[in-house]
Formats: C-alpha cells, sequence, structure tokens
C-alpha cells in the first residue's frame, strides 16, 4: 500500500512520487495552507495541501481528526527555508499531497500521542494499546527486540541451540506460588505454568545437547514490585561439561555485544568477582552497585554462596538458590551433618547494585541429590512426587551441567533507564496482577467450571 515510511523519506528523493500510509499525528492549519504530519513506526512525515493548488482536496482534509489513518499520495519538495527541522530524518523534505484516502476514522483518543505528555500508570495501561503508540514507548520495545537479536546470534555463533520447553507442565514449587491450571481430561489434577524450564534444561543436558538456551516466559505467583510481574522473559541456557568460568566467559561474550550494537558502549571483560562472604562484609549486600564515573556499566559476579539459608520465620532449612545448586565437592559430608556451612557453586550477576541473573553448576549425581532434598527436609514421597523423573534421569548417564538465567525484561529496563520493568513489557499487569486493558482475571461461566469439576468457593468476610 505504501512507497516508504514516514522517517525514510530524504533529499534523495526530492520530486520523486511516493505513497505513505499511517496516522494523522497533528495538524495545523494557516489559511489557504494545511499542514499534516503523517506518522508511522519509522517516524514522520509533513504532509502539504495548499487549496490554490487543489481547493477541493484542502476541504477534504479539513474534516479528518486525530488519529485517522490515512493513505496519501504526493511528490517530495524541499522545505521552504526556515521551515526545516533536522531533529528528525525526513525534517528537510514534505510531501505535496495530491490524493488522500481515508484507511479508518478515529474517535478522539484519550491519551494525547505525544513523548511529553505524561498520563497515569493505570490510565496508560487501560488505553495500552493507545500509550504504544508514542514514538518513545515504541523506540523501548525497538531496543528490546535488538537486545533479544544479539543475544540469539551471540548464542548461535558459541553452538547453542535454541529449544523450547513446555508452557503446561507439573507442580515443583521452586519458592514462589505456582500458577495452577486444572485438567479437564483428568478431573482433580492440575497443570502448573513453569516458573522457570529448570528441569527440563536439566533433562535436556541428560539427553546430549550440550549447549541449549530459550527465551523463556515464565510464571510466578507473587506480590508485585517494580522489577517483577507475575509473567516474564528470562534468557535461559544450559551448558555440558563446564565449570562456572566458562558460564562467565558466555555471559560476558554475549552482553559485551549486545551493549556494543545496541549502546556503542565497549564493556570491560572479565566482570569483576566478589565472594558472597566479602560482598556482606564490604557491602552488606550481595547485591553491590560498583557504579562510578571509568565505570557506569558496573557488572559484576557474586560467587560463593552458601548452599542453604536459615528461614527466619519458619527456622527451617532453606535452599539459598534452589535444590538443584551442586554443593562445593569439600563440603558434601557437611550436607547432613551441618548443611549451614555448607558453601555452593552458585553465582549471580550484578549490574549496578540490581539482580540481573542466577545461576550455577547444577547436581548431577542422584545420591548427592537426594542428600539436598533430605536437608530440606522433604520426605521420601514429596521428593518422589515432585522430583522422582529428575533422579530416575540422573541413572541414565546425566553429564556434568551448568547454566543461568538472566532477567530479560529487567536488562532492557536497566539499558534503558526506566524506573519498571512495566515500561518495557508490551502488556504488563499492575500491582493486582491484572490487566486493566482486557479486565483479567475475569469470572467464568458456570458451564466452564462445571467441565473442569470446580465450585468456586467465596471467601468469608470479617
Amino acid at each position: 500500500m505504501r512507497t516508504h515510511g514516514c522517517g525514510d523519506l530524504t533529499e534523495d528523493l526530492m520530486e520523486q512520487p511516493v505513497t505513505l500510509c499511517g496516522w494523522l499525528h497533528r495538524r495545523r492549519d494557516h489559511g489557504k495552507l494545511t499542514f499534516f504530519d503523517l506518522r508511522d513506526r519509522s517516524g514522520i512525515a509533513q504532509i502539504t495541501f495548499h487549496a490554490g493548488a487543489n481547493a477541493e482536496l484542502h476541504e477534504q482534509v479539513q474534516h479528518y481528526g486525530p488519529e485517522y489513518v490515512l493513505k496519501v499520495e504526493g511528490t517530495v519538495r524541499k522545505r521552504p527555508k526556515g521551515t526545516e527541522n533536522p531533529k528528525i530524518p525526513s525534517g528537510m523534505v514534505e510531501i505535496s499531497a495530491q490524493k488522500v484516502t481515508v484507511l479508518n476514522k478515529a474517535e478522539a483518543p484519550p491519551l494525547e500521542i505525544d513523548d511529553e505528555i505524561e498520563a497515569s500508570d493505570d490510565v496508560r495501561m487501560q488505553w495500552r494499546y493507545i500509550d504504544l503508540r508514542r514514538p518513545k514507548t515504541q523506540e523501548r520495545f525497538i531496543v528490546r527486540h535488538s537486545v533479544i537479536h544479539q543475544m540469539r546470534m551471540a548464542l548461535d555463533a558459541l553452538g547453542f541451540l535454541d529449544v523450547e520447553t513446555p508452557i503446561l507442565t507439573k507442580s515443583t514449587p521452586e519458592g514462589a506460588r505456582d500458577y495452577l491450571v486444572p485438567s479437564r481430561v483428568n478431573p482433580g489434577q492440575f497443570y502448573a505454568l513453569p516458573q522457570s524450564p529448570q528441569l527440563f534444561k536439566q533433562l535436556l543436558m541428560v539427553a546430549g545437547f550440550e549447549k541449549y538456551y530459550q527465551i523463556a516466559r515464565c510464571f510466578r505467583d507473587e506480590d508485585l514490585r517494580a522489577d517483577r510481574q507475575p509473567e516474564f522473559t528470562q534468557l535461559d541456557l544450559e551448558m555440558s561439561f563446564v565449570n562456572e568460568e566458562d558460564v562467565y566467559g558466555v555471559i560476558e561474550t554475549m552482553l559485551q555485544k549486545i551493549f556494543k550494537e545496541t549502546l556503542d558502549v565497549d564493556l570491560k571483560i572479565p566482570f569483576q568477582r566478589i565472594s558472597y562472604d566479602e560482598a556482606q562484609e564490604k557491602y552488606q549486600t550481595d547485591k553491590p552497585n560498583l557504579k562510578t564515573e571509568e565505570n557506569p556499566w558496573a557488572f559484576c559476579w557474586v560467587t560463593q554462596f552458601p548452599l542453604f539459608l536459615k528461614d527466619e520465620q519458619t527456622g527451617a532449612v532453606v535452599s539459598s538458590h534452589h535444590p538443584f545448586t551442586a554443593p562445593h565437592p569439600d563440603d558434601i559430608d557437611k550436607i547432613t551433618s551441618a548443611p549451614q556451612e555448607v558453601r555452593s557453586r552458585a553465582y549471580d550477576l550484578v549490574l549496578n547494585g540490581v539482580e540481573l541473573g542466577s545461576g550455577s553448576i547444577r547436581i548431577h549425581q542422584e545420591d548427592v541429590q537426594r542428600k539436598v532434598f533430605d536437608a530440606l527436609g522433604l520426605d521420601a514421597k514429596t521428593v518422589q512426587d515432585r522430583f522422582g523423573f529428575l533422579l530416575k534421569a540422573f541413572q541414565y548417564g546425566a553429564p556434568p551441567h551448568a547454566g543461568i538465567a538472566l532477567g530479560l525484561d529487567r536488562l532492557v529496563a536497566l539499558i534503558l533507564k526506566v524506573d519498571s520493568i512495566r515500561e518495557v513489557i508490551a502488556f504488563p499487569k499492575s500491582q493486582r496482577a491484572a490487566c486493566p486493558l482486557t479486565e483479567a482475571p475475569s469470572n467464568v461461566s458456570k458451564d466452564q467450571l462445571k467441565d473442569l469439576g470446580i465450585t468456586v468457593v467465596q471467601k468469608a468476610t470479617v
């Protein structure tokens, strides 16, 4: 329908006919001369209508309102001296319109499509498809696309395979609550949406894939903050026959490429390494902010976490990361006798005081994995019900393996210097884990509940 994007017009196209499609961004009327700013994803083009040249067309366009979807045919002209706009790529030229077709009318939008107009988050999320038309908002998703593209290119070059893992899977709680999905064909039984692909990526190592990655959707039913959403995206990867330094090298090489291509920033690698004990002693946190004026992007690896921690409320032994993290080989005998003295082979990647990712060398031996489950107080039946398939897989030649997951939403938010990951998610949830746009979650029909064998019980009010 069009020959060019609105932002693609340059002086090289002078006096050539073009056809553009887009939204009526802004209009300016000066008697017999009317200007339209036509907007598409590529940018803005100035369209001129001269009553003297075409009175009928000039009269026709007077009835067009903001956000009308238009097709404009015309000729590229040089803007009159003094009206140029060097701030935009198409700012030296304009289109002298010969024909305009209305592709769709539009009601006045509830938000002005302007980067300088700020509306409340609730309004923006309710009208998200309007909010996403703003050039600044679209630019964030162009950056997000670039980051993912560079990730894929870097990992493909290193021999990784992109493998999808199930969304409907088994409930194996990893610290947060699972989102559960009832099974119609298996009444009374439930799937869970994955909090991470952790177990499946370990099984892929057992299967001999050796280098796996995935841009993975994950789900956690937890209280929300600026850097959390009930559904989020992470870069997930796993490798066989590696140690910690191999994992560090892959991630550092990948991030170096991302920052160069996206921000033209040269990251210095290798990143600094800080032990957990050193970070706690020196910075009183396991997420130290090392940012300075030689170093605005201060990456560091925090290493040598304890394998177990003590839950402050219950006093129970819990995993510092997750129960599949390998213990330091010198501390395996302490798992039963002194679990809180056991060092782990876990590592976190921190950027400017924000945890960007977490990973570890994994347990690949059945007997060690059972010792860890025992230390966590999991009885034999619970272990079998939740993790029996993993332990069985370890009996068939599981290789040593390791991996990491990086929060993609969090990384892009840090690169763009925005306060919340909601700004880099196309359709985010609210603080109440709801979608203001679609009004999800919502009630379902009695027939749907009947098919699932579910009865909704109202909570008693005090």
